[in-house]
């Protein structure tokens, strides 16, 4: 209900199990007209529909997740020494290469001024994070967000999944190996902290991740079924939670780092998401991000009005709550919905007011 019948998708999971709690892909159809029988014009209907409603895209819409794997990327920046909660950086609204003169924009175009890590996560300052790229380098991005189950199936208990993309030197050479080229330049490392590239990742793939923020890196897998019982016995067999691979971080205060960092970006003062979170009756933490689905020439403006619909950057947001004992984490995608705070935040945080308690049907 929260989407309103926007494209998109919302994946929400319990932390501490992997039990999903909602997996919702939208626009839908009604399965009964396949075990109904439906006219082939029906089915055309379905098949030609421009909003793809037979396209699951929670679990297979790989999108480029943008920002939401800075605080994936920052536990790596700090895990490798690229950078330390005292380094401050200024932004002046780009970063540009030595030797080159292309511009890597940030998505405030008068700069955010002087930023340390947590600033960097809070307000989500692009240059902060290209600045750091190098430091930190594209294997060992590869490497850490692959800890987060990013780039690999997840193993959920229904079919079609797709496996996204986290991107390394490896890879490029083993995709490329038909091409001429199959270098690995410096302004794709500059460009995947803020999850553009080559960087895909589906909305169960980020609802995992975030799960795993939440947890400081404990990670189940997800599951749909609850129970599997015997038609003829009544034996109920109750599926127990499996776990995964922890997310191992040697110091246990960088998980701190980028989890203030999340926080503030609901209910910080900065924070890039503050309308929707401050006022809230639970502590909660987010973060927001959005992907260029276009080409924008460096002397040209973004200007989304004058932009076709469809062509508008996809809006992305993760969440986990409440912040101290996490019990949901939601990851969300609005696509060509411009901005993740303004569009997708607010419907992530509907779905956390519902499962806490929260939600306008709610007693509470």
């Amino acid at each position: 209900a929260a989407l309103e019948g926007r494209r998109g998708a919302v994946v929400a999971m319990a932390p501490w199990t992997g039990e999903i709690l909602a997996l919702v892909s939208a626009p839908s159809f009604d399965p009964n007209l396949f075990a109904l029988g439906m006219t082939s014009q029906q089915y055309g209907e379905l098949q030609n529909d421009l909003d793809r409603p037979l396209f699951n895209r929670a679990l297979r819409g790989a999108y480029p997740p943008g920002s939401t794997i800075k605080p994936m990327l920052a536990l790596a920046a700090l895990e490798t020494g690229a950078t330390d909660l005292t380094r401050r950086s200024f932004c002046r609204g780009f970063f540009m290469l030595p030797n080159s003169t292309h511009r890597y924009r940030d998505w405030k175009p008068e700069g955010h001024g002087s930023m340390n890590l947590n600033d960097a996560i809070t307000q989500s300052c692009d240059v902060y994070f290209y600045e750091i790229s190098g430091d930190i380098g594209i294997n060992n991005m590869h490497d850490y967000l692959g800890r987060f189950g990013l780039g690999q199936r997840a193993g959920i208990d229904i079919g079609g999944e797709h496996a996204g993309l986290v991107p390394s030197t490896e890879w490029k050479r083993t995709a490329f190996r038909n091409r001429d080229d199959q270098r690995w330049y410096d302004g794709e490392t500059v460009i995947a902290p803020i999850g553009q590239g080559y960087m895909l990742a589906t909305p169960l793939q980020l609802a995992g991740a975030a799960a795993a923020l939440a947890t400081r890196g404990t990670r189940y897998k997800p599951h749909l079924v609850a129970a599997v019982e015997d038609g003829v016995s009544g034996q109920r067999r109750m599926i127990q939670p499996q776990r995964l691979p922890d997310v191992e971080i040697r110091n246990a205060t960088h998980w701190d780092a980028a989890l203030d960092g999340m926080h503030n970006v609901m209910q910080g003062a900065r924070g890039t998401a503050r309308a929707v979170g401050m006022g809230a009756p639970y502590q909660m933490a987010g973060k927001s991000g959005k992907a260029q689905v276009i080409s924008i020439a460096q002397e040209d403006d973004y200007d989304e009005e004058e932009i076709e619909e469809r062509q508008r950057d996809p809006a992305q947001f993760i969440a986990i709550a409440p912040f101290d004992e996490p019990r949901i984490s939601v990851a969300m995608i609005v696509e060509n919905g411009s901005s993740g705070s303004s569009f997708a935040a607010p419907i992530a945080k509907a779905v956390m007011d519902h499962h806490l308690g929260y939600g306008a049907d709610s007693a509470q």
